[in-house]
């Protein structure tokens, strides 16, 4: 493809004036690389208008939440605090990386909370009763969670039975099955000393060599960034479509070194950066890629933007569907080790009281759509920033937590209905 504008004679035209000039009509990623800095701005109204906002709502209701708390608590941006927000945010974080993949086909999971508790009080049970090897003991715990949300997707995919009232059962009945596994007693103590609950407790690598790991791991997100965005480059050029310029690339590992490093910077003035945020953000990357560079992540949007277009075009629906509520049931036992090390024990509070609406909030604060088919797995990080801003900043100012409920549904809703127009103005657009 030459970057050159290609002229075109829209059907309307022709049909009310066969001798109507040819209208010119240009492709959008070719103007951006034509018109330098103009380009870019014409493109970014083209999106606004046609309903493509990206993740540009929750990063503006993000500057503005933390704005606002720093007017009432000059405390909130501290070290300490952005420390505190970056660890605790990681638990139910891993819940909604699941999510994510579940709602990308327009359904949803309600089991994920007790799943989480459940997979905390399965590895209590082996390590503290049965004395099995921690590690092993994790496997066991991840696989079994993995196994509940294939299950919940057999009787979805195979039965037909909806998504909703399977996990709703199984929001119950594992909720059920942790009770009776934590007896009248209520609570697990696990050894603080044994493997994953140690090394997801606060007291990690990358906190006792803070300033070394953090700037490392900033640097090697950099390097991996620019890698990536090389490659890609190349493998468009060689296609013979448009790519992006060498100083779009370079403009964007530049904003993400700087973002990278005054992150670093900040928690190495703290406690540095813990395991569980380490782990977490590793996650992510590994599922963005799932998603965005796979022929198994093609399919599950395919899957999520038309089930019949999907199945007509070969895909296999319900392996999709049955894989993705397993991805979940895997992230949810994940999120329940990661509650296990805050505590260093299983609880009753495990994944309960308002975990499983957090993870599904972030997910969709974060802007993925409630409908299927758009959506990223980074909006589980932004989504958590959100609220565990939110918790954190009404903590620090001493509100009661029924604040903090009508605050966090307040945003959940305003992320919904920006979705809800987006789509509008997509279709609108001719693009949905």
């Amino acid at each position: 493809m030459s970057n050159t504008s290609k002229t075109l004679t829209p059907r309307s035209a022709a049909a009310d004036d066969p001798t109507a000039a040819p209208v010119a009509v240009v492709d959008p990623r070719l103007l951006v690389r034509e018109e330098g800095l103009k380009g870019y701005v014409t493109e970014f109204r083209r999106k606004i208008k046609g309903g493509e906002l990206g993740s540009l709502p929750v990063v503006i209701g993000l500057v503005v939440i933390w704005a606002i708390f720093q007017l009432q608590n000059d405390r909130f941006l501290s070290a300490d605090n952005l420390a505190n927000i970056s660890y605790y945010l990681s638990a139910t974080g891993m819940l909604a990386i699941g999510l994510v993949f579940v709602l990308l086909l327009g359904e949803i999971d309600l089991s994920v909370g007790s799943v989480s508790g459940l997979a905390s009080t399965l590895f209590a049970v082996f390590v503290a009763d049965q004395g099995l090897n921690a590690w092993l003991a994790l496997a066991l715990t991840i696989i079994t969670g993995i196994l509940i949300g294939a299950l919940h997707g057999w009787f979805f995919a195979r039965i037909g039975v909806p998504a909703f009232v399977v996990t709703l059962a199984g929001f119950l009945g594992w909720n059920g099955l942790m009770l009776w596994l934590l007896g009248d007693s209520g609570t697990i103590n696990i050894p603080s000393d044994s493997g994953p609950v140690h090394l997801l407790g606060q007291s990690s690598f990358f906190m006792d060599q803070a300033i070394i790991g953090a700037y490392l791991l900033a640097g090697l997100g950099v390097v991996l960034s620019l890698v990536g965005n090389v490659n890609e480059q190349r493998r468009r050029k060689a296609a013979n479509v448009p790519f992006r310029p060498t100083g779009e690339i370079l403009l964007r590992v530049l904003l993400l070194a700087l973002v990278s490093f005054a992150a670093a910077a900040v928690l190495n003035n703290s406690a540095g950066v813990s395991n569980a945020l380490v782990i977490f953000l590793a996650c992510l990357i590994t599922m963005d890629f799932v998603l965005r560079r796979t022929t198994y992540g093609r399919k599950v949007f395919a899957v999520g933007g038309g089930t019949e277009a999907a199945r007509r075009a070969g895909i296999s629906v319900p392996m999709i569907r049955i894989s993705v509520f397993a991805i979940a049931g895997g992230f949810a036992a994940v999120g329940g080790m990661f509650f296990a090390g805050q505590t260093a024990s299983a609880t009753l509070s495990a994944g309960g009281g308002n975990t499983l609406m957090l993870a599904i909030a972030a997910a969709v604060i974060g802007g993925t759509s409630l409908f299927g088919g758009r959506g990223s797995v980074w909006s589980a990080l932004l989504g958590m920033l959100v609220i565990q801003s939110i918790q954190t900043g009404l903590d620090l100012l001493n509100m009661n937590t029924s604040i903090q409920y009508m605050i966090t549904g307040g945003v959940l809703l305003g992320a919904v209905v920006i979705d809800s127009v987006s789509r509008r103005s997509q279709k609108a657009a001719g693009r949905a």
